[in-house]
């Protein structure tokens, strides 16, 4: 099929791509067999460059609401979706803005409790207890009570964990970086991290300017 043949994929793939709605439904011969015209060619192309830069996920509703006629609910798809790139441009500013901002603290300044921190990032205190036995933040215990009570050096780690984990850095990788933040009193091991960061952002951004281009060309295909 040459259809799959272009884009590397099986045959038994275009079928399911087709069954799911991101390819139009095909012609059938009269022995059954389905038959592609170059809208589906376009229809894939479109899928796949909206893959790169939305997600397979969010990229199958977009061509599901364009096969189905429903262009607004595809565009609003997309919308959301740069809006969540947004969001996270600005979550990495926020990180870059807090290590700036990383400094000493006085440690018996800001003391504060699970629920009240919990609360104050909007998150359940299962998830500080969780961050705690993955080593991302040690508060000590109140000798009297066992409570745990979380110092200004503690609320920064949380902070700066919660950042990470918004941009999608998994728990295994925030704990070294922050111990040796703690370690060596600076954030240059961070800087890696972040580069790395910029560049899997921009290179969503760019795949998204692709996937924008190829599906406004299947788009005019589609039109009477």
């Amino acid at each position: 099929m040459d259809l799959a043949r272009e884009h590397g994929l099986s045959t038994q793939a275009i079928r399911n791509y087709e069954d799911a709605g991101i390819l139009p439904a095909s012609e059938r011969t009269a022995h059954g067999y389905r038959t592609y015209t170059p809208l589906h060619a376009q229809a894939l192309r479109a899928f796949l460059a909206l893959a790169a830069g939305h997600g397979h996920r969010t990229a199958t509703s977009i061509m599901r609401a364009v096969n189905r006629g429903d262009t607004e609910d595809a565009l609003r798809l997309i919308d959301e979706s740069h809006g969540q790139l947004l969001d996270d441009r600005r979550t990495l500013q926020a990180v870059e803005a807090a290590l700036r901002d990383l400094a000493p603290v006085p440690q018996e300044r800001g003391d504060t409790f699970i629920g009240p921190l919990a609360r104050r990032l909007d998150i359940r205190p299962a998830t500080l207890r969780t961050w705690e036995n993955a080593g991302l933040v040690r508060p000590r215990r109140d000798p009297r009570t066992g409570y745990r009570i979380y110092s200004a050096a503690d609320v920064r780690d949380v902070r700066l964990a919660h950042q990470l984990r918004r941009g999608g850095y998994l728990l295994e990788r925030i704990a070294p970086l922050l111990a040796q933040v703690r370690s060596a009193g600076g954030v240059a091991p961070l800087e890696s991290t972040l580069r790395d960061w910029q560049t899997r952002l921009s290179t969503r951004s760019r795949a998204m300017l692709k996937g924008a281009a190829t599906l406004d060309t299947y788009l005019s295909a589609r039109e009477p």
